[in-house]
């Protein structure tokens, strides 16, 4: 039996094909990475194939650098665009 994430992300990759590829990409993060981790992190820009996400805490980057190779392939696959590159950035919080 075939997983509810596989068929959510063979369905999305079809159905984003008139959206910008920065849309597209944080489109598929939820898919890509599951909810607990997309809520950790947010992409935040997309150029010449390099993806940026910006991460909520130390702890949550540490873990999505060693997730970056399968991340990397997912989020193309789902989005169908070229990713080359992710790199992962600490949020800037504002202070008071």
């Amino acid at each position: 039996m075939e997983s509810m994430r596989s068929v959510l992300r063979r369905h999305l990759s079809r159905g984003l094909s008139g959206v910008s590829p920065q849309d597209r990409l944080s489109i598929a993060w939820m898919v890509a990475c599951g909810p607990v981790l997309a809520d950790r992190g947010a992409i935040t820009d997309y150029r010449e194939g390099v993806v940026r996400v910006e991460v909520c805490d130390a702890a949550w980057l540490e873990q999505m650098q060693t997730m970056r190779a399968q991340l990397k392939e997912d989020l193309a696959r789902i989005a169908g665009v070229g990713v080359a590159e992710i790199h992962f950035v600490l949020k800037v919080r504002g202070g008071s």
